[in-house]
């Protein structure tokens, strides 16, 4: 077995595993007819093994569990300076210029981080999902936003106060922790995307994202990732691109079994890896 980097999630490692060894024995038990135990004997491959892990993960999911889940149980001790805030679709939290004073962090749904250049042209910079945080920069004294947070499905987030959140950071030692270890996976995201921007074509950076918003990388080991459809627009401000290439694109994955449209965009995560890894 290769070595694990010691940034590499048992997840990661696992998914790694199950897109290089696919139908491979994961676990076999032999055939042995005087044994009480599965007298037949037993095969399950790592593909096998990755759809029962998915199913789990997702099952946890559904009841609320995630890997920022110790998080959101932390900032429950914060009782001054933070509210439980609800969102509809397409309501602005904030928007670039306002004062910064505060971070948010989501509990449900999924946030779109934007920014415009003075010429007037938007970039999406990220959209944060469940157990994300997002406008942190209010606590490296940034005084105004530098960016709009716009809700791009049903969201409920809590808004902590700057002065409440570094207080509590300073207090919970295990929240600073778990904090740091955002920021450091989203400074790394950030490294990649900007190498990603240098030297891949338009097509890679498509599927790069696409395989972002199924949280692939992070803990998801569906083969099958559904995630809410994006407008071509918002997929080409994501990439860096126009909207008639990533309509382009998107139409040549389609036919080729990558991704598909039933409702949600469904993305086959192992061929669309395939397409990043091997282009």
């Amino acid at each position: 077995m290769g070595e694990v980097q010691d940034q590499t999630t048992i997840g990661a490692a696992f998914a790694s595993a199950v897109s290089s060894h696919g139908n491979r024995p994961f676990f076999a038990v032999p055939p042995n007819a005087k044994r009480d135990y599965l007298p037949a004997g037993f095969e399950i491959s790592y593909r096998q093994a990755g759809k029962r892990v998915a199913e789990l993960s997702a099952a946890y999911r559904e009841a609320g569990y995630g890997p920022g889940q110790r998080i959101a149980t932390l900032l429950e001790k914060i009782t001054v300076g933070k509210k439980e805030l609800t969102f509809r679709k397409g309501v602005k939290i904030f928007s670039q210029g306002d004062p910064a004073d505060s971070i948010y962090f989501i509990q449900t749904g999924r946030i779109k981080i934007t920014v415009v250049s003075t010429a007037g042209k938007e970039a999406v910079l990220a959209m944060p999902g469940p157990h994300d945080f997002f406008g942190e920069g209010a606590l490296v004294n940034q005084s105004l936003r530098v960016s709009t947070a716009e809700v791009l499905e049903s969201s409920t987030v809590f808004r902590i106060d700057k002065r409440a959140m570094i207080r509590s950071l300073h207090e919970e030692s295990e929240l600073s922790e778990k904090f740091m270890a955002l920021l450091l996976t989203r400074n790394i995201d950030l490294e990649e995307d900007l190498c990603d921007q240098l030297f891949n074509h338009s097509e890679k950076r498509l599927a790069r994202v696409l395989l972002k918003l199924a949280r692939l990388r992070e803990h998801d080991l569906a083969l099958d990732a559904s995630v809410p459809v994006l407008s071509h627009e918002t997929l080409a401000e994501m990439v860096g691109t126009t909207r008639s290439r990533v309509t382009h694109f998107m139409n040549k994955f389609r036919a080729m079994g990558l991704i598909d449209y039933n409702g949600e965009l469904t993305i086959r995560t192992e061929l669309l890896t395939d397409l990043v890894l091997h282009d």
